[in-house]
């Protein structure tokens, strides 16, 4: 008798296994699929020596402009719902200077200055962090159009710099972009 409750238990339990749960699969979940990726690069870097900026002691600009062509793509320019830049600034010369951001178009043609006071340096740490600039919206599509980034470095009146000046102005930036594939 024990052996038969054993054998009905067991094909009892069989049985049980052989009606699993199933349902449909519905494969067009895909088209409901949104990937979000975030990108984090490098934008910019310089770090430019005291002495590589001769000078009299009065106001000096130095000019440079790199190509931005990430928006040539159209994937990145038609995916990209948000980018951040970040900037920071090292300044251990003895002179404030003015950091001006250009971005540029195709033509040339300014269509943002991104500012940034720089302190001289007086000894300690001088690195500065600037506020994160978000670009989104009108700002965004703004930004869709530049095709160079430009950077002037104006190095305000003070002490004369020539050859045996000490100290280094750096400059790291990185851009953070924020896409929406759908």
């Amino acid at each position: 008798m024990r052996i038969l409750i054993n054998k009905a238990t067991g094909l009892l339990f069989l049985t049980l296994f052989l009606f699993s749960c199933s349902s449909d699969l519905d494969f067009n979940q895909v088209n409901d699929l949104k990937l979000e990726p975030v990108v984090v690069g490098n934008l910019a870097y310089f770090d430019v020596a005291a002495n590589q900026l001769l000078d009299d002691g009065g106001t000096h600009i130095i000019y440079d402009t790199s190509t931005f062509d990430i928006f040539k793509n159209r994937f990145f320019r038609d995916e990209l719902t948000k980018a951040e830049f970040n900037f920071e600034v090292e300044n251990t010369i003895n002179r404030t200077f003015r950091l001006d951001v250009l971005l540029l178009n195709a033509n040339d043609d300014i269509l943002e200055t991104i500012s940034f006071p720089v302190p001289a340096y007086v000894g300690s740490s001088n690195v500065i962090k600037y506020p994160t600039e978000v670009f989104e919206n009108q700002r965004l599509d703004l930004l869709k159009q530049t095709a160079k980034i430009g950077f002037i470095l104006t190095i305000a009146s003070g002490p004369p710099l020539n050859q045996n000046s000490t100290g280094r102005i750096k400059l790291k930036s990185s851009a953070t972009a924020y896409l929406e594939i759908e």
